[in-house]
């Protein structure tokens, strides 16, 4: 029995002004192609966690997100059958530019009880639960 192989992934649930969350859609050809997710990607070696947000965020969908506005949520740690996933989720409150898929990836500004009627991926789920409970209904 091999070692199963770890990936590290950072997620940002980016929060804009009107308490709006982004998501983004991933593209069919993709693992759990065609879901709506927090937009991240895996920590490449040598990145602190915040590199990796900062870079994935710029690449994918335009922003520049602020240091100081970032905290981690929670951790999820997921077991596929051929890896083992830590995902970590960071709530972004700071950022500047206007969000738009760089690689063609539709994006959407929605609000946290929308999330329940989007499709995500089953990673995903326990960190929109989490964001319901936590939002502010005003």
């Amino acid at each position: 029995m091999g070692v199963m192989k770890r990936v590290e992934v950072v997620a940002a649930i980016v929060v804009d002004s009107q308490h709006r969350i982004l998501m983004a859609q991933r593209a069919d050809w993709q693992h759990q192609g065609g879901k709506w997710e927090f937009p991240g990607g895996k920590i490449e070696v040598g990145e602190s966690h915040y590199q990796a947000l900062s870079r994935e965020l710029k690449e994918e969908v335009n922003l520049h997100i602020d240091e100081q506005a970032c905290e981690l949520l929670q951790a999820v740690h997921h077991d596929y059958s051929d890896k083992h996933v830590s995902l970590y989720f960071y709530l972004v409150k700071g950022f500047t530019g206007t969000a738009k898929g760089l690689e063609g990836q539709p994006t959407l500004w929605v609000d946290a009880t929308a999330l329940a009627q989007l499709t995500i991926p089953e990673a995903n789920q326990p960190i929109a639960e989490a964001l319901l409970q936590a939002w502010p209904t005003r």
